[in-house]
């Protein structure tokens, strides 16, 4: 039985740092997906993959050391 496709409709350009592309490259040689499909895999089950109390920090972290985007910076258009 060949194996179903997953659809991915949405298309985007992402530059990751070399520690996060070096991770994807890792999980890559580990599962054998492709990084479209890993990141969708990772982003679709954030809520059970991490903690979210740990999440809250990293975010914290992040915005202590290189500051926040304006609110509303992603659209919700197709």
């Amino acid at each position: 039985m060949a194996a179903k496709r997953y659809p991915l409709p949405k298309k985007l350009s992402v530059g990751l740092s070399e520690k996060a592309y070096e991770n994807l490259r890792d999980l890559n040689g580990q599962y054998h997906y492709s990084n479209n499909y890993l990141l969708t895999i990772l982003l679709e089950n954030l809520d059970t993959l991490v903690d979210a109390t740990a999440l809250e920090q990293v975010m914290a972290d992040f915005k202590a050391e290189y500051g926040a985007p304006a609110p509303g910076g992603m659209s919700h258009n197709a």
